[in-house]
Parts: C-alpha cells; structure tokens; sequence
C-alpha cells in the first residue's frame, strides 16, 4: 500500500486535479519553484506562473484529460505513459470536430510531497492542426 505522501501518490492526485480542470488543487500540489516544460521543451517556472498557466489552458481546452495506462517510479521521479485528450474551446464552444486525443508521456519530480518538475512529451501537431484550422477566416 503506497503511504499518502509516496511520489506516485501525489503524481496520480495531480493528474486527478488536472482532469477535474481543479487549478487550486493542482496549485496546492506544487512546490512554489515548481518547473513546468511542455512538448515544445518551453519552460515556465513558479507556483503563481503556473496557476495563471492552468487557468488559461483550461479557458482554451476545458475538458483536457490524462488517461493513465502505465507509471514507472523512481525515488523521487514518476513517469507516466497514457494519453491527453480533450477539445479546443474555438469561440467558447466546444465542438466535436475540435476534439483531438494523442499519446503521451510525463515526467514527474517529486519533492517533500509536491511536485517539483513537470514535462509533457506529445505530439501536438494534431492540436495545433485544429487550432489553426478554428481561426482561418
């Protein structure tokens, strides 16, 4: 039985947080010097950043998703193999066509209960492909 604190806990109860769109929750799982790097390797770092971040993602993709199909822990390093899922939010509308869903994989830092590091590695060209598609003219 994992204790409350285990790093593939807090990994899971953060994934938990991003899938009900919860930013205070995901806000509270962060260290204040958390470190954020999406798939492009672009890099934002602090809690408030990244409370700002969420906030505005969510605004975009308000039903972004992570389905967990494997976790590999190390001591203080998850990584986590699944999926992303969700629907970009063209006009505050969510709209089946603008629904993507893609492979992925995150890497995970936990210290002292919180996550620390967090970096999404996907293919986002499909994403991209709606959004540019949702703002031709």
């Amino acid at each position: 039985m994992p204790m409350a604190d285990d790093p593939k806990t807090i990994v899971l109860r953060f994934i938990e947080r991003i899938n009900a769109g919860d930013v205070e929750g995901i806000y509270m799982l962060m260290t204040e010097d958390h470190t954020f790097i999406d798939s492009l390797g672009h890099t934002l770092s602090g809690r408030e950043a990244m409370r700002s971040a969420w906030e505005s993602y969510f605004a975009m993709m308000p039903d972004y998703s992570i389905e967990v199909q494997d976790i590999i822990q190390g001591e203080d390093l998850v990584a986590v193999l699944g999926r992303a899922t969700g629907t970009y939010a063209a006009d505050g509308k969510l709209r089946p066509e603008n629904r993507w869903s893609t492979p992925a994989a995150w890497k995970a830092i936990v210290r002292k209960g919180r996550l620390a590091h967090w970096q999404v590695y996907a293919d986002n060209k499909p994403v991209y492909d709606i959004i540019e598609r949702s703002s031709d003219p």
